[in-house]
């Protein structure tokens, strides 16, 4: 289960780092994408083993994975390579910036690939067209079998010098798979790469697993599971493997998260016929109670700096956000919205929070400031739930259950995703039917 996640990331100093002309407006979503062109990167003649074809693959693997995840931002329109003049080697050393100007590129990703002792070197140039300048340059040394990595990292650091914003691409998102049919669904933890690739089962099916969550400063796990029909939460270190029953709570009602720094988790469990917030020391064990009301207090999430929580309630009536401070004082309602509301959580820039809220029998994925202004909602479908945020506040992903058959017999349950200007919806690749997912922090951090 271990991946390697060992770079040598290095700044490649003989080349400068210019004021560009071009940027992306992140504010639009897909409506102006900006004309990028990848080039292919080209294997140096000094790599072994050259006359293996995965090592020729390489460089055209990379591009074409940078370009796919460009593509699935909708801010980037990937250009064809058919349109391409320039060979990708002399691009890398200088482009012909009228070439490429040509087929209204605006940007240029050139590169090339090193294999050599085992060990795979790999390199990019990000050009600015309209400036005729160089905007940045990295090198990247790892193993050839990393090479998807090396493809989203590159992307990463592509996405943040064009938007100012950092990347979401070398990530990986926790969900749980589902098999069989509705009343009898097979769930199991599973892991995938944010596009998609690299599934992985992390539980054997025997057990029910609910609602895992990433820890958001390592690639650590909580999530519940049913023991012999009694619920439990669960640590698990992803890279490791290793897995600790954090406690016993036979009123869970919800998922627990962590907190930013990692050291607590918080949660929802009922006592003594009441279901109240608690959070829990994971190095004393020590159980803290946060709220006390006769309502039901559920679904808890922390504000990115740790100072506020919010949380679904229906002390109101119908079922509400919530926010108060981590102790529980200066509670307040925020949501005053039509419908019932649940799921909360806070984006990791601390200015929004995501939810589901339910009205005339339809679901929606909505967003809305920390004072429970600017409510938007960005996706309707009769259910749909559980958001979760790429680490970087850009993105949702949750999950969506659709009729599969034509007169509506059957269902399916994937992950989608959506912009949180409400553009480039779009669902995402799973080997099975999947729900409850949670996106993980930057890998490369």
């Amino acid at each position: 289960m271990k991946r390697i996640l060992s770079f040598i990331i290095i700044p490649l100093l003989f080349f400068k780092n210019s004021f560009a002309l071009i940027e992306v407006d992140i504010t639009r979503g897909n409506l102006d994408p900006l004309p990028i062109a990848v080039s292919p990167l080209h294997v140096d003649v000094k790599s072994e083993n050259l006359n293996d074809v995965k090592i020729k693959k390489l460089g055209e693997n990379i591009s074409e994975l940078i370009e796919k995840n460009f593509k699935s931002t909708g801010l980037f329109n990937p250009l064809k390579k058919e349109a391409f003049v320039q060979k990708p080697d002399i691009a890398h050393l200088k482009p012909r910036f009228e070439d490429w100007r040509l087929i209204k590129a605006q940007a240029l990703v050139t590169g090339k690939v090193l294999v050599k002792g085992g060990k795979l070197k790999a390199e990019f140039r990000l050009w600015d067209l309209t400036a005729a300048q160089e905007m940045t340059a990295l090198a990247f040394t790892t193993t050839p079998s990393n090479w998807r990595r090396v493809a989203h990292i590159i992307s990463d650091k592509i996405y943040e010098r064009l938007t100012g914003e950092e990347g979401y691409f070398d990530t990986r998102i926790i969900y749980v798979s589902e098999t069989g049919p509705k009343n009898q669904r097979v769930k199991k933890l599973a892991i995938m790469d944010q596009d998609g690739a690299n599934t992985k089962y992390l539980t054997l099916g025997n057990e029910l697993v609910l609602t895992p969550r990433f820890n958001p400063t390592n690639q650590m796990v909580t999530y519940l599971s049913y023991f012999r029909n009694l619920p439990r939460v669960y640590l698990l270190d992803i890279e490791t493997g290793n897995q600790e029953v954090v406690g016993n709570f036979p009123g869970m009602t919800f998922a627990p998260r962590f907190s930013p720094d990692g050291k607590k988790i918080i949660m929802s469990f009922a006592k003594d016929g009441n279901s109240d917030i608690y959070t829990m020391d994971l190095d004393t064990r020590i159980v803290e109670r946060i709220t006390d009301h006769s309502s039901i207090d559920t679904s808890p999430s922390y504000s990115p700096d740790g100072k506020y929580i919010c949380f679904n309630s229906d002390r109101s009536g119908l079922q509400q956000i919530y926010v108060m401070r981590s102790d529980g004082s200066n509670l307040k309602r925020i949501s005053f919205g039509k419908g019932i509301y649940g799921t909360p959580v806070w984006s990791p820039r601390g200015d929004l929070i995501a939810f589901t809220k339910v009205r005339k029998g339809k679901f929606y994925i909505g967003v809305m400031r920390a004072d429970g202004t600017g409510e938007r909602l960005l996706t309707e479908n009769f259910y749909q739930e559980a958001p979760s945020w790429s680490p970087n506040g850009r993105v949702l992903v949750f999950y969506r259950e659709t009729k599969s058959g034509p007169k509506g017999e059957g269902f399916t349950a994937k992950l989608w995703s959506i912009d949180i200007t409400g553009y480039n919806e779009r669902k995402m690749k799973t080997e099975t039917d999947a729900s409850d997912p949670s996106w993980s922090s930057l890998l490369s951090k």
